[in-house]
């Protein structure tokens, strides 16, 4: 927490840059207006000029004056307004904007905008903008899941809206689940961070998720992998400008939109799909924790509990990132190579033999002992590449998973970016 004299301290106090970037934050009605006001603070952290629109139902929960001193400029609430600019505020704000990200978003405002409906101010600037629109949902997990909600959230993909979270996690109301408004440190590093067209156009390949390697048709062998540093590359790297193929096990949540998808269930399957769709590829990034192990023999049966003991015979599973970089050497481009290491000790030197054994031209390798790894909404990575490293600090997935496709496409391009890793300040 900031000492209470700071709360309004930020870069913008003395005055707004004109070449600040202009994010406009739109806050619905929703118990999460409060984490708003954090958003608005971390955007003005980051240099940035920030201006805000409230509907009536964000005013039950937060009052306009806290947002008019965190954010330096008057609060829009009124679709007509005799202050505004020629009385047509949506309009004015709408071309002010360089990004406009709703914070929270509500079941309702979504269903608003998926139905272009115009009944408010912020719903008719989000009409008349032709700025890139984000919206960071909040609300109780049965409604996000509710067939409409979808529908909504399917409606505004396509038409390119973008989403930051939610998360999941106790919610307001008691209850568990996805739902959750994104925190506002992963929203603003969204909207700064991505830097569209890093990967523009370029063909990448993921996996994700982990394998489940059946013992009998009601079992499997398996491991506490969620899928979500994955998917959240997978978004990332949409973001970015790439054309996607996400090659995924069972994860606990559904594929972003926007990027082809391919689901498979054992470590074979996700072998014969990688290196069918390998051919192309300009990057590959190895996320899926594969099984390293599968029943040699599985049962057409389900096995009685009939003994005191079962002995179940192990084989090696196919080595896919071994596969790939053999099969890499023969393409033309031959793709980055990105692989990840979970690990409980001895992290550098585990991965660091990783990267070089399998020939890879990066590697995350990340800690997943107690509190850490599968299953958590942070991680932390150690990358490292040949002649070089970087740390990248625990914080959410979502966030995480910008940050290393930043540095992929710094390793795509060293000859043209003078900030590429492998420079002699960064190495």
């Amino acid at each position: 927490m900031s000492d209470p004299e700071d709360i309004f301290a930020t870069p913008a106090d003395t005055g707004e840059m004109t070449d600040a970037p202009r994010i406009l934050v739109g806050v619905s009605g929703g118990i999460a207006a409060y984490k708003a006001c954090e958003l608005v603070r971390e955007l003005r952290r980051r240099g940035c000029a920030v201006r805000v629109v409230m509907t009536a139902g964000a005013q039950a929960f937060v009052t306009p004056l806290t947002f008019q001193a965190l954010s330096g400029e008057p609060v829009r609430t009124h679709l007509l307004d005799a202050e505004a600019e020629s009385g047509m505020d949506h309009i004015a704000l709408a071309r002010w904007a360089d990004q406009v990200v709703i914070a929270p978003a509500t079941a309702d405002l979504m269903a608003r905008m998926a139905h272009g409906l115009a009944d408010d101010l912020l719903t008719t600037l989000l009409l008349a903008t032709t700025a890139p629109v984000t919206l960071a949902p909040a609300m109780n997990h049965r409604m996000w899941e509710h067939p409409a909600t979808r529908a909504s959230h399917a409606t505004l993909c396509e038409r390119g809206v973008r989403f930051v979270g939610p998360d999941s996690g106790e919610q307001a109301c008691g209850e568990q689940g996805a739902g959750r408004m994104a925190e506002p440190a992963a929203i603003a590093a969204a909207l700064l961070d991505t830097h569209p067209g890093a990967l523009q156009d370029r063909r990448v390949l993921i996996t994700a998720g982990p394998t489940r390697e059946p013992v009998d048709p009601v079992r499997y062998l398996g491991n506490r992998s969620s899928g979500r540093m994955g998917l959240a590359l997978a978004a990332a790297a949409r973001d970015a400008g790439a054309r996607v193929t996400l090659v995924h096990g069972p994860c606990e949540h559904p594929p972003p939109p926007g990027v082809a998808t391919r689901a498979v269930e054992t470590a074979a399957e996700m072998h014969a799909a990688v290196l069918e769709a390998l051919e192309g590829t300009e990057v590959f990034i190895a996320s899926a924790a594969v099984a390293d192990y599968r029943p040699a023999a599985p049962a057409d049966h389900k096995l009685k509990k009939s003994r005191d003991s079962l002995n179940l015979e192990l084989e090696r599973t196919p080595d896919i990132l071994a596969d790939v970089a053999r099969r890499a050497e023969q393409l033309a481009p031959r793709p980055l190579l990105v692989g990840f290491a979970a690990e409980t000790d001895r992290l550098r030197e585990h991965a660091g033999d990783k990267l070089t054994s399998k020939g890879l031209d990066l590697i995350a390798a990340n800690r997943v002992d107690a509190g850490r790894g599968f299953g958590d909404v942070d991680n932390a990575l150690l990358c490292l590449w040949p002649g070089g490293e970087r740390e990248l600090p625990r914080q959410p997935k979502e966030q995480l998973a910008g940050e290393l496709i930043r540095l992929i496409a710094d390793r795509l391009a060293p000859d043209t970016n003078p900030d590429h890793p492998s420079s002699p300040q960064e190495a």
